[in-house]
């Protein structure tokens, strides 16, 4: 299972993370904002998204981010919402994202 091997919150708007595959992933807050897959944000019923993510702002900043186990992160936003538990799958995988190899 890929893990990762460096968090770093490079300021309020941007969160990087460099995986054990040596690949690195660089998300702004509203990104994840939008991914969050708490159930306020998407209907646990039926996986529809829920969240408005044209509401997101552009400027918005991650408050809190921790770790939770060995599997995903919390992460507070600007907005007042910490609902969301974002797995490694979900952080390494999201298709909307951008994913670069190391030294690139």
């Amino acid at each position: 299972m890929l893990q990762p091997k460096v968090i770093t919150k490079s300021d309020p708007t941007r969160l990087v993370i460099e995986w054990t595959d040596g690949e690195t992933t660089e998300r702004s807050a509203a990104e994840l904002r939008n991914l969050c897959p708490c159930a306020f944000c998407v209907d646990e019923h039926t996986g529809i998204q829920r969240y408005d993510t044209e509401s997101t702002a552009a400027d918005l900043e991650t408050r809190n981010v921790r770790l939770v186990g060995h599997y995903a992160l919390a992460i507070g936003f600007s907005d007042g919402h910490d609902l969301g538990i974002f797995p490694w799958q979900l952080l390494s995988n999201g298709r909307e994202f951008r994913r670069t190899a190391r030294g690139r």
